[in-house]
């Protein structure tokens, strides 16, 4: 099963799941409100992540390492450097030609990036802390809409799929592959092993569309109508509700000065 790595039960992990998928979305939403030169604000988020992550028990290393994966995407935002508002600074002087930059660009570009981190914490801290099932239950209490929450669904479950397909095609090039005996390649040349690396993908494709229609097949005919079953709702408890509404109003004292500031 494709799981999160398991943490030590805690008082977070004990929170209901709508309390905690909302005061998370209530908490991307604040964060990504802020002005580019909130810099202040963006530092007191991060020291609010720093207690829950610790009352979480969740490794630092656990949230760096997926910190570190997703934060490269956010090179998409890099040509604002050099293409913000005027004036345009001199950087760099290469033969004669000057490479220039723009200070709002790059203060734009760096507010990207600490949104960026932010947000992927807090993300962390709730998939770390939460069953997924919990998290599509509390999606549905929050009325979503019930065709997200489906496909959301089904593409988690279908990951375990498609890793079930991946290990069998590497199982399958693995007992027909042998390491030459005096040569760095095991099995071929890069090239050979990267057309060897297409077939596969081309193959995990074909096979995961008629997996996929299988499982539909056999969802069909036990009755599935296009909707997940319902789950009986369950009022939120005192302690709960304390933490949704002290959440929010915690957010919005945070998020105020960057507000009032950018006003």
């Amino acid at each position: 099963m494709l799981e999160l790595p398991t943490h030590q039960r805690s008082k977070v992990h004990s929170v209901d799941a709508r309390v905690k998928v909302t005061i998370t979305l209530a908490w991307l939403v604040c964060i990504n409100l802020l002005p580019g030169s909130a810099w202040l604000i963006f530092f007191v988020h991060q020291a609010a992540i720093i207690p829950i992550l610790l009352i979480s028990r969740i490794s630092p290393s656990f949230v760096a390492k997926r910190v570190l994966v997703a934060l490269p995407f956010t090179i998409t935002a890099l040509p604002l450097i050099f293409t913000g508002t005027d004036p345009h600074l001199p950087v760099l002087n290469y033969f004669g030609t000057q490479l220039l930059y723009s200070p709002e660009g790059a203060f734009r570009f760096f507010g990207i990036l600490l949104k960026s981190g932010l947000s992927i914490q807090v993300a962390v801290i709730l998939a770390a802390t939460t069953r997924f099932p919990d998290i599509l239950f509390a999606l549905r209490e929050l009325k979503f809409p019930s065709l997200l929450v489906t496909i959301i669904g089904f593409m988690w479950r279908y990951l375990f799929l498609i890793r079930e397909e991946a290990n069998q095609l590497m199982r399958a090039r693995s007992s027909r592959t042998s390491v030459i005996a005096n040569s760095r390649y095991g099995g071929g040349t890069v090239f050979w092993r990267a057309g060897v690396a297409g077939g596969m993908a081309a193959n995990l494709l074909l096979r995961s569309l008629e997996r996929s229609d299988r499982v539909f097949q056999a969802m069909v005919s036990r009755g599935y109508n296009g909707e997940l079953p319902p789950q009986p709702s369950i009022p939120l408890s005192k302690c709960d509700r304390t933490v949704l509404v002290s959440g929010i109003i915690i957010l919005l004292i945070l998020n105020m000065p960057g507000w009032l500031a950018g006003v």
